[in-house]
C-alpha cells in the first residue's frame, strides 16, 4: 500500500498533491476545522506542512510587526500541535515555506518577522509570478540530509538554484535542529533534525517543480521514509 501523507490545508493545494503522487504516495488534507491534531496524526504515515500566511508572533514571544499577514484563525495552533505530535512520534515531516517556520516555532525556535528589515533587499526572497521562477541560489551544507536527497540538483560547490516567495524566515533555530542551507545574505533556507527518520524544512517551494522534477529527490526520499512504519 502507498503511504498516506497528511497535507495541511492551504489555498494552493494542487502542486503539493501532485508532488506527493509523483513521488509514489497518497495524500489526505488535514483541516483544523474538522479534526484534532492528535486524530489527524494518527490517520497518516507522514506530515507535510505547507505554505500560507504568517505565524502569529505570540507563539514565539514577540510583538507583532506591521508587516505581518496572519494565517487563517486556528491554523497556527493546529499546525504547531501537529508538528509537536509528529516530532514526538518520529513521524516523517517535510515542511515547506510557512511550514518550515511553523516547525521551527513548534520546536522552540523564533522567526524574523520581515526579512528586508533584517538583511535589506539585496536578495529577492519574494517572487510570486511565475511561481517556479528562479529567485536566487542557496548554499547547501555538505553531508546534510538535504544535500543527500537533492543529489545532482546540488552542484560541485554545494549550491542550488531555488524559487522563493517568503518575507519571514528562521531567526533562532529550534533546539535539536541544524541549518542545512542558507541564502547568500545569510537567511536560513533549510533546517533538519538528524535524530528523526526524516525531518526537513525548506523555505522555497519545491512542489512547484513537480512536473519537471528538479526537486523530485526530496519528495521521493520523504515518501520512502513514510513507507517505513515503526
Amino acid at each position: 500500500m502507498k503511504p498516506v501523507i497528511g497535507i495541511t490545508r492551504n489555498r494552493r493545494p494542487a502542486d503539493y498533491e501532485q508532488a506527493i503522487r509523483a513521488a509514489g504516495g497518497e495524500f489526505r488534507i488535514l483541516d483544523w476545522e474538522h479534526t484534532s491534531a492528535r486524530a489527524a496524526i494518527e490517520s497518516v504515515d507522514g506530515l507535510m506542512l505547507t505554505g500560507g500566511g504568517d505565524v502569529h508572533p505570540e507563539h514565539y514571544g514577540r510583538t507583532m510587526s506591521p508587516q505581518i499577514e496572519l494565517a487563517e484563525p486556528g491554523r497556527d495552533e493546529f499546525e504547531i500541535a501537529l508538528s509537536r505530535e509528529a516530532l514526538q512520534r518520529d513521524l516523517p515531516i517535510l515542511a515547506i515555506c510557512r511550514g518550515l517556520q511553523v516547525l521551527n516555532v513548534a520546536a522552540g525556535g523564533t522567526l524574523l518577522q520581515h526579512v528586508p528589515d533584517a538583511v535589506g533587499g539585496g536578495i529577492a526572497h519574494s517572487i510570486d509570478n511565475p511561481k517556479n521562477a528562479i529567485a536566487h541560489a542557496i548554499n547547501v551544507k555538505t553531508g546534510s540530509t538535504l544535500a543527500r536527497v537533492l543529489g545532482p540538483r546540488v552542484d560541485g560547490v554545494e549550491a542550488c538554484a531555488v524559487n522563493s516567495r517568503h518575507h519571514q524566515a528562521v531567526d533562532a533555530v529550534a533546539p535539536g535542529f541544524t541549518v542545512s542551507a542558507t541564502a547568500p545574505d545569510g537567511i536560513v533556507e533549510a533546517i533538519e533534525r538528524a535524530d528523526r527518520r526524516f525531518c526537513v524544512g525548506v523555505e522555497w517551494h519545491p512542489e512547484n517543480f513537480w512536473a519537471t522534477g528538479e526537486f523530485a529527490g526530496l519528495f521521493e526520499a520523504f515518501v520512502r521514509a513514510c513507507s517505513t512504519r515503526l
